[in-house]
């Protein structure tokens, strides 16, 4: 029974996430059905991070078995012929061995988050991006989530219903850069909590707006509590960016099943 190993992109603008669900649509289930026109196989297609409603995705990996052996480049070919006229591409197919998992083989995930900071209302990037009229300081922004970089509990970033066991976790990386007027946030780590990302762009925005300094997000980081923080960025403006891949270890494996489950979910 051959694995593939499939990079994904998406515009989740008129999905209800990737996970599928009783009446609403989405991307799993695209892609489920588009697997079974071509091969006629009911199958399941596991990501290596499920995506909220309105989430965009640049390189989405997800992972499928199949009872046939289908040459990779056909399985991706076939794939996004059924799946039109669905948002969704899949860039890259490959075979893999069958001990790899898209969402426990993975050591990284990276999402990017956009704010177009203009007086103009967004016209083209409409669903794809934050609009944020008010000026904001990006190198305030940089420099404060710093403090957010290493291991700490993100209670306060965390989701009423997020489903993780511990809200302890590490990132590697915030970068908060302009492009024009694009402020993006980018951000890499093992695993997130639901919402953490919107969670701490919301935040960081407030420190833009010169009405937080780096000694707030501090202090909001280290009182543990969801209220202390900023709102909730808008779904729209994130992307699910690229996964890191390296072997793991057996206890690697049990502490996502046991700590991080549903933690990959923005």
């Amino acid at each position: 029974m051959p694995r593939y190993k499939l990079t994904i992109e998406y515009d989740g603008t008129d999905f209800f996430g990737w996970q599928r669900q009783k009446e609403q649509i989405s991307v799993q289930e695209v892609l489920e059905e588009a697997i079974f026109k071509f091969s006629g196989e009911r199958t399941q297609v596991f990501a290596s991070g499920r995506t909220d409603s309105g989430v965009h995705a640049l390189g989405q990996v997800a992972s499928v078995d199949l009872e046939k052996d289908f040459p990779a480049h056909k399985v991706r070919e076939a794939i996004n012929f059924h799946i039109r006229p669905a948002k969704v591409a899949v860039l890259d197919a490959e075979v893999v061995d069958d001990s790899f998992h898209a969402r426990f083989s993975a050591t990284e995930r990276s999402y990017l988050y956009r704010i177009i900071n203009r007086r103009a209302h967004l016209v083209l990037d409409h669903n794809k991006a934050w609009f944020v009229p008010q000026k904001l300081d990006v190198q305030a922004m940089h420099e404060a989530a710093q403090v957010l970089v290493g291991i700490h509990d993100f209670s306060s970033f965390r989701a009423k219903d997020c489903q993780a066991k511990s809200p302890v976790k590490s990132i590697n990386r915030i970068s908060v850069t302009q492009q024009g007027e694009e402020i993006r946030i980018e951000l890499s780590a093992r695993s997130f909590l639901y919402h953490q990302v919107r969670n701490i762009t919301g935040s960081l925005k407030k420190v833009g707006m010169g009405k937080w300094t780096k000694e707030d997000l501090k202090r909001v980081l280290e009182a543990k509590d969801r209220s202390q923080a900023g709102e909730m960025a808008p779904a729209w403006g994130l992307y699910f960016v690229s996964v890191g891949f390296d072997p793991l270890s057996e206890d690697d494996v049990v502490h996502d099943l046991t700590v991080g489950k549903n933690s990959t979910v923005q």
